[in-house]
């Protein structure tokens, strides 16, 4: 029995869940195992219901969860709440800081057909496969934050940038491990020229690099990379960065694969891990069917491989969203002339379907 956290959260998060557990329900039927989803509050729901984005409640139940299924929070409706209640602030950052979840795992990969969804050339970006590994829990977004008035009747804002050797070396640690079951290649990004917190995370990854003499080591500047990302992506393998380095990147990324609604992500370190699609709440399309749940779905196949050491059923959600998707079935923000656009839950229960099938 796996016990797994259900946390649709706000917009779209509520539509695009539920078709992920469609997909893991299907890998019951198909290998006879057993998930007990339990749902909670998180988010600007949570908030409405509660007054607090992340209710004791909810935390206390993905502690002592195998692992968690995030859709997406929040949206406009609470962006004018007080900082520490913003969904983003007030319950992402911290479930991540209390379940020591320091890895960020988003993989970046070109499905076979989906070439014409990416506003970029066919020919650059054909056979993109790149895992990014972002660093979770420390940079910029936990520093020390303040504000002061100014002499001339202004402000002054101020958030402290810093990483420890630690910090840094167990994310690095993690991204060689990767890099070995994949290409053996390593790009570590960062702003060595400029930040000193780079120029520490360079000489840490200069002297890992000892360690993994198998494995191809180079180092690139934030900035060159975006580039690089969009001008030939296919030279990359496994990126390794900081915290909102990561965040920015991967993002780019997600328009190599067609689509931000393609891209799933895997935060693990602690005991317990927690899968979520990279995008937003899109309040814009929230309660339309139009939201592309297959992040979410492909991130509850990493669930299956990190988590709970399934390779077998993980590869199979997988094998299934690929086919559906070469069979021309697409959703809108895949929309393309002579494919078959399906809302959100036609493609949640065509995936599903595929995975008995095949």
């Amino acid at each position: 029995m796996y016990k797994i956290a259900s946390l649709p959260g706000d917009g779209i998060g509520v539509e695009i869940v539920p078709e992920a557990i469609k997909a893991l329900n299907a890998i019951t039927e198909r290998f006879g195992h057993k998930f007990e989803f339990t749902e909670a509050l998180i988010g600007g729901a949570a908030y409405d219901a509660v007054g607090h984005p992340l209710p004791d409640e909810t935390l206390a139940l993905c502690q002592k969860s195998d692992a968690i299924l995030l859709g997406a929070i929040g949206g406009p409706k609470w962006e004018e709440l007080p900082v520490h209640l913003r969904p983003e602030v007030g319950a992402l950052l911290p479930l991540r800081k209390e379940l020591g979840l320091f890895a960020n795992l988003r993989p970046c990969i070109l499905f076979p057909g989906l070439e014409h969804a990416s506003t970029i050339k066919e020919e650059v970006i054909k056979g993109v496969d790149i895992l990014v590994l972002r660093e979770l829990t420390g940079g910029l977004y936990f520093g020390e934050k303040s504000r002061e008035k100014t002499a001339d009747g202004g402000q002054k804002a101020t958030d402290i940038l810093s990483y420890s050797t630690y910090e840094i070396e167990r994310i690095v640690r993690f991204a060689y491990d990767a890099a070995r079951k994949r290409n053996n290649k390593l790009c570590s990004v960062d702003k060595a020229n400029v930040i000193e917190t780079s120029r520490l995370w360079r000489e840490v990854v200069m002297d890992l690099a000892k360690d993994y003499p198998d494995v191809e080591t180079t180092h690139m500047y934030v900035d060159n990379c975006a580039m690089q990302l969009i001008r030939n992506p296919v030279q990359f393998d496994v990126i390794v960065t900081e915290n909102m380095f990561g965040d920015i990147l991967t993002d780019e990324a997600a328009m190599l694969t067609g689509s931000i609604g393609m891209l799933a992500s895997a935060s693990i370190g602690g005991e317990v891990g927690l899968y979520e699609p990279s995008h937003g709440s899109a309040p814009d399309i929230a309660g339309q069917k139009k939201a592309n749940p297959l992040a979410t779905i492909l991130s509850a196949a990493l669930m299956l491989r990190y988590s709970f050491d399934l390779e077998e059923e993980a590869s199979l959600i997988e094998k299934a969203v690929k086919t559906v998707l070469t069979e021309g079935y697409r959703t809108p923000d895949l929309v393309e002339p002579g494919k078959q656009v399906l809302d959100t839950v036609q493609m949640g229960d065509l995936v599903a379907s595929k995975i008995l099938s095949l």
